[in-house]
């Protein structure tokens, strides 16, 4: 490690390239504060976000940046464009002190002067193009037409242009063309080259440099031109990407070793130390000879947004090497299994006139959609008013995908902007062939293997090797014969007890519930409901789960993922009490999403013909027999496609606040398996005898599940008040007004099984099973009727449904206990009203505020902050909250504050303390006491009171976290409502703490306010305790 304590770094710009810099910079623990200047819009939200390393500065002149950087204790400044060191800023910094991490204005001379470049090329006998320099139009045309022993139709503005000052004719007349307009449109570059037009592909070879070593980076190949197929006005550049796979060894090592190498030596021997990035653009013909085309003196924009996210070593590392001449200690590694390809979003009109203000959206979401996508900001401003990023320049963002593949990288570019349009805004203009040239060559070159085509084998591999221990744990009969991994299955039926079996099988899936894991990204349960599906489903044949086979489908195979599923699937064939045998992993690449799977079981069971009564006896079920019902545990696995458009349709995610609990937790609750007590019932003793028939309620609900096991004449009556019905049931109906009828005929509504049981012998089957170790609810719910044949009537009728989804809900939002009048019922389900006190930016308040249109039980109507420059209360006003300052410092004493903030107070249910920096009086909290909560960034009751994460790294902790707790007189020492962890890793630094926790904080403080407005928890009248209602 080339320093040891954090400094402080100014990124100079306000590009793409800036924002990709400064991404990569916050990564490094070497660096403590990040200024940015001027900045775009990304510079202004990171830098409102509590513990970010950004700040945003205004500095324009050289002599202002100086000035700053001393002031401000900058240790370092980072150029992004090339107009600021052809101006000398790296000249005026160093001359104080202050290191920078690009050339001097002589050394940067390379890029801002054509004609010097050329004939330091030639010196030093580096490859280039033939050339002549011209200062008058007259005479560069007539060179063009009749003296030119080359076809010099590549005209380039003798200084910087923005990357817009070459232009490559078709004929001599546009060559005569474009010198005259590049005369007139840049009168102070002196003059204009003429180059030799070269044939090949362009390629760009950037390198970081002390001075002396040469450290290469991953070539890239960027994209001029504005439209597909390269037509279209030149422009800065609208997409890159890393690496080239046209370059071969060789290449690189001769751009190295004649071109970046010789160039560093030469700028050093003509007493121009070049530091910083050198960037060759070159031109490599069907010889694969290699001449350059131009040198750049810092990073390509968009070339730095397609290599960065492939640089694995700590890029402060690197740049405090090369500004110390001391990059040849440093050993720069980059991601080389993977790619990246980085597509520009342009304003409509660009390079010409074009609007502005216009709003973008998806920045943020796609990261969280995508997470190997990353947006970077260019051409955007922030509007604070309503929290929105609009157009403000001609390329808007560059968006860059990092993949295993080339193709693959594109393919997920092309469908998040193209087709799925995460990130865009109106007219948006970009092109759709951005990389073509790689994947084209990877096609015509490489020998094709399975791999190439999505399909990893050593992968599957691995993950046969990874669950074999797994699936050894379900061997629980004596039937199974071999191991995973074979050509077949094999189980020998007369080892497991049964002489003349009869095989009863069962497939089936997991529906869209395979969303819902997916989206939680939990997969551990979702193989739970596989098994429970197929093996429920033939044990209503008395049939004895003995195998099961699972069929696992994906895009790519993620060997992490699968085992999680296969884990769940095991655990469900323990339940059953079967052998997961074997089963079939499929990739599909283009079959199915990426990150998504599919999954299919089958289940075999057997009853001997002889031993076992086989089920069901439709013939023998009558009138007056009995419903016994067995609960179910929530939603099973069925129903999800309605799940989910109630979901959109309320404009609720996987982390709504439902009985406790995260909405995606209580959905993926895993189908309840009911193998253990039905087989006990039915095979042990004579306590079966009376069951005529199970039906598993599955897809088609009570409705359409009991009719499979009635005979003709007989239908159902059941009574919905006699079991419980779960509260995602209720809450289902309610949110999506769904009809009684479609709740009945696509949900179990509470009820995964049914037993037609003799009514002689019902008490004693209800009973039987009650005695079970199963967790489950055992009833009456119903009787079998007679019924007209030819009635076209409900074969299945259910009394007092509605009202029971009603019931449901008012047991649980008076915690069980029945309402006495309207007027209290009303009281106890009233939303909350909460004020939240703050000082500062309002991090947490935010969180809180969009919790609050998740969740029935509170809303923010109050913001009350003591400091008027607190950006919280910006965030209030944008969210439609009322908002007041009271300014502590107007008050002679602590209590005479508070008795003005407590005046607002009036109509407010709980006081939440989001980062406010006052301590409160005795009288203040005892007011409120148990309706007033904080948080503090610890476990309590470790580590209390002031600078607690410096606490925590002294003390060696391994785990620290976030506790929301009750307000009492003593500092930090009221009953605890809930609490999460956080991981010390072994690298952290106070900065990088406080932001792990503070995630947490966003997470853990509304859902603790949920518990407390629901009324869930309260505290003790006398005791500093939490009291569960």
């Amino acid at each position: 490690m080339i320093m040891s304590s954090p400094r402080n770094v100014l990124v100079l710009g306000s590009g793409a390239r800036e924002d990709c810099l400064t991404w990569k910079l916050q990564q490094s623990p070497l660096v403590k504060s990040l200024r940015v200047s001027p900045g775009n819009a990304s510079t202004v939200k990171q830098s409102l976000k509590e513990s970010s390393k950004v700040v945003r500065v205004t500095t324009e002149h050289c002599g202002d940046v100086v000035h700053y950087c001393v002031q401000n204790d900058i240790s370092m400044v980072v150029v992004g464009p090339e107009a600021n060191l052809a101006r000398g800023i790296a000249d005026d910094l160093n001359k104080k002190g202050i290191s920078c991490f690009g050339p001097s204005q002589r050394a940067s001379e390379i890029e801002s002067n054509k004609k010097f470049a050329k004939d330091f090329m030639i010196e030093y006998g580096i490859p280039t193009a033939r050339y002549e320099v011209f200062t008058d139009a007259v005479e560069a045309c007539d060179f063009i037409n009749n003296r030119a022993e080359y076809a010099a139709l590549v005209v380039k503005a003798n200084g910087l242009a923005a990357g817009k000052g070459v232009i490559v004719a078709s004929n001599k007349q546009e060559a005569c063309e474009a010198v005259t307009d590049i005369l007139q449109k840049y009168p102070d570059k002196n003059g204009v080259v003429v180059e030799e037009l070269l044939v090949g592909e362009e390629f760009s070879f950037l390198a970081f440099t002390d001075g002396h070593t040469v450290q290469m980076m991953p070539p890239a190949q960027d994209h001029k031109r504005l439209l597909d197929g390269d037509r279209g006005p030149n422009t800065g550049g609208m997409g890159a990407y890393c690496p080239c796979p046209q370059i071969t060894a060789n290449m690189r090592s001769y751009v190295k070793t004649n071109i970046l190498q010789k160039t560093v030596d030469g700028m050093r021997n003509e007493g121009r130390k070049f530091v910083g990035v050198l960037y060759a653009g070159v031109i490599i013909n069907s010889a694969s000879q290699v001449k350059v085309l131009e040198f750049n003196c810092r990073f390509g924009d968009p070339e730095c947004e397609a290599i960065l996210p492939l640089l694995k070593t700590d890029i402060f590392t690197i740049m405090e090497a090369c500004v110390t001449g001391k990059l040849d200690t440093v050993n720069v590694e980059w991601n080389e299994s993977h790619s990246c390809v980085t597509l520009i979003l342009a304003s409509n009109g660009y390079p010409g006139k074009y609007p502005k203000n216009i709003p973008i959206e998806g920045i943020e979401e796609v990261t969280k959609n995508r997470p190997n996508i990353r947006v970077f900001e260019a051409g955007t401003t922030f509007d604070p008013n309503t929290g929105s990023t609009l157009t403000s320049g001609g390329r808007v963002l560059a968006v860059s995908c990092v993949a295993p593949q080339l193709d693959e990288a594109r393919h997920i570019l092309m469908e998040s902007v193209c087709v799925e349009k995460m990130v865009s805004f109106q007219s948006a203009v970009f092109r759709t062939d951005i990389a073509q040239r790689g994947i084209d060559f990877i096609m015509r070159n490489k020998k094709l293997s399975y791999a190439d085509s999505g399909v990893d084998i050593a992968e599957g591999n691995h993950l046969v090797s990874d669950i074999k221990s797994i699936v050894k744990k379900t061997k629980l009969s004596d039937g199974c014969v071999g191991d995973i991994g074979g050509f077949g299955c094999c189980f020998d039926l007369r080892a497991a007890g049964y002489d003349h079996p009869i095989l009863v099988s069962g497939t089936d899936g997991v529906g869209t519930k395979l969303m819902i894991a997916q989206e939680m990204k939990s997969h551990e349960t979702i193989g739970i409901d596989l098994v429970a599906m197929c093996v429920n489903d033939i044990l209503t044949h008395n049939a004895q789960p003995l195998y099961f086979l699972d069929y696992y489908a994906c895009s790519r195979l993620d060997r992490h993922v699968a085992r999680d599923v296969i884990k769940g699937i095991a655990t469900g064939c323990e339940l059953a009490g079967c052998s997961l045998i074997g089963g079939e992993t499929a990739e599909m690449p283009g079959m199915y999403p990426p990150n998504s799977y599919d999954l299919a079981g089958f289940a075999v069971g057997a009853y001997d013909r002889y031993k076992h009564r086989a089920l069901p006896r439709v013939a023998d079920v009558t009138p007056g027999d009995v419903i016994v019902g067995l609960s179910s545990s929530g939603l099973h696995s069925n129903g999800f496609s309605l799940v989910r458009k109630v979901m959109e349709r309320c404009g609720v995610d996987c982390d709504y606040p439902l009985d406790g609990a995260r909405l995606g937790d209580v959905m993926l609750t895993p189908t309840r398996i009911y193998v253990r007590p039905l087989l006990t019932l039915l095979r042990h003793g004579n306590h079966g005898n009376g069951v005529r028939a199970l039906a598993h309620i599955t897809g088609g609900g009570l409705l359409e599940n009991l009719p499979r096991v009635l005979p003709d004449q007989c239908g159902v009556q059941l009574d919905a008040s006699l079991w419980p019905i779960p509260t995602i049931f209720a809450w289902l109906s309610a949110k999506g007004n769904i009809a009684e009828d479609e709740m009945l005929r696509t949900f179990n509504c509470g009820i995964g099984m049914c037993l037609i049981v003799d009514k002689n012998c019902a008490d004693d089957v209800i009973a039987r099973l009650m005695t079970s170790q199963e967790a489950m609810w055992v009833g009456r719910i119903g009787v079998v009727t007679s019924r007209d044949v030819d009635s076209s009537g409900d074969v299945v009728k259910v009394k007092h449904f509605n009202q029971s989804l009603v019931n449901c809900c008012e047991k649980k939002l008076t915690n069980g206990s029945p309402t006495k009048e309207k007027k209290q019922e009303q009281e106890e389900i009233k939303r909350k009203k909460i004020a939240v006190l703050i000082s500062g930016s309002g991090t947490n308040l935010q969180s809180i505020m969009d919790y609050s249109r998740k969740t029935d039980n509170y809303d923010v109507t109050l913001v009350i902050s003591n400091k008027e420059t607190a950006f919280g209360l910006e965030r209030a006003k944008r969210f439609g909250i009322e908002t007041k300052m009271v300014n502590h410092k107007n008050f002679k004493n602590r209590q005479a504050f508070e008795e003005e903030v407590d005046k607002y107070l009036d109509d407010v249910d709980v006081v939440v303390l989001a980062g406010f920096m006052r301590i409160l009086s005795d009288w203040f909290v005892k007011k409120w006491r148990g309706r007033i909560i904080n948080i503090h960034p610890s476990l309590l009751p470790s580590f209390k009171g002031r600078n607690v994460h410096q606490q925590v790294l002294d003390a060696g902790a391994m785990v620290t976290g976030c506790t929301v707790h009750f307000v009492i007189e003593g500092v930090d020492e009221g009953a605890i409502i809930a609490q999460q962890s956080v991981p010390v890793l072994p690298n952290d630094d106070i900065s990088k703490l406080e932001e792990r926790v503070k995630t947490a904080e966003h997470d853990i403080f509304p859902r603790a306010i949920d518990l407390v407005t629901s009324r869930k928890i309260s505290l003790m009248s006398h005791h500093n305790k939490i009291e569960w209602n």
